[in-house]
């Protein structure tokens, strides 16, 4: 049984912890409420803008629509969403772990480079080869989550469809973490270039029927980008309310382990004291019988 030093220094130091969890709990729950109202402000019109898109494309010829040509797959460019800090669950190792299910079995013996949204994702494929290595692409994305606004999202949505145009890159995904509830975060992979007609059915399929006004070149050079830029900020602000969930729930679960451990401990304690007593007593008693002896 350990002594009654250890098991005081052990609750001291559990008691700490809970602490440091309990606060970050609510920390991370005030910061949810903020990303969340974002992201779900976004949401519906951000899906209809991406159901224009997907019709508009589907109407379009090959030779006007550049967002929507489909090319052999021979270069592919993986977009990982992470977030810049742990202690969130299983948020980061999702992401990676479903990352590296696209490269050895999808995207195996193709050409695949990553851009990384975030420290966590960042760090872990830093050192493989498949690490971006383009110098025209933008680079300490994580800096993007220090102040989530579309006037920081919009240039590197730009970049990336730019390197898609000028085919560098044949087909384009990004992988990430889908708010659905502070509780439940879903790891999707969204197809963000080549734009895919609606349900990914032929293009021949679209029963899309559009009045243009302006004419058809305008909107292609206006409606399509927008549309692209604001479908990539919705997914930021999906993965980072998703992150604010994890680790608010994650920090909830630690709290609570950290006060049933406190209540193991203690029992512990009360039973060493106990023990240390009666030893006491017991030492005493033989003392005294001793003496009388």
């Amino acid at each position: 049984m350990p002594s009654l030093k250890e098991v005081r220094n052990r609750i001291t130091s559990v008691s700490s912890t809970q602490q440091i969890t309990k606060a970050m709990k609510m920390v991370s729950a005030a910061k949810l409420r903020r990303a969340q109202d974002a992201a779900l402000q976004m949401r519906p019109y951000a899906n209809k803008l991406k159901e224009i898109l997907e019709n508009l494309s589907a109407s379009l010829d090959s030779t006007d629509g550049v967002y929507s040509e489909k090319r052999e797959i021979k270069k592919v460019l993986l977009i990982v969403v992470t977030s810049n800090r742990g202690l969130c669950g299983g948020f980061n190792a999702n992401v990676i772990k479903r990352t590296n299910f696209l490269l050895k079995n999808k995207y195996s013996g193709k050409s695949v480079s990553l851009l990384c949204v975030g420290k966590k994702g960042n760090d872990f494929f830093r050192k493989q080869d498949i690490h971006i290595h383009g110098m025209h692409l933008p680079r300490h994305l994580h800096e993007l989550f220090d102040n989530l606004n579309s006037d920081h999202v919009f240039p590197v949505a730009e970049k990336i469809m730019e390197a898609f145009v000028n085919k560098e890159y044949d087909v384009i995904e990004i992988v990430y973490n889908q708010f659905k509830n502070a509780a439940v975060q879903e790891v999707v992979v969204e197809q963000f270039l080549p734009v895919l007609p609606p349900n990914g059915n032929d293009i021949s399929s679209s029963n899309a029927d559009y009045i243009f006004e302006p004419e058809k070149a305008e909107i292609v050079q206006s409606l399509i980008p927008k549309s692209l830029k604001t479908q990539f900020y919705k997914t930021l602000l999906d993965s980072f309310a998703a992150e604010h969930g994890a680790r608010m729930t994650a920090m909830h679960k630690a709290t609570d382990n950290a006060a049933a451990l406190l209540k193991e401990l203690k029992i512990s304690y009360n039973k060493a004291r106990q023990a240390s007593i009666t030893n006491e007593i017991l030492e005493i008693v033989g003392g005294a019988e001793a003496l009388n002896a």
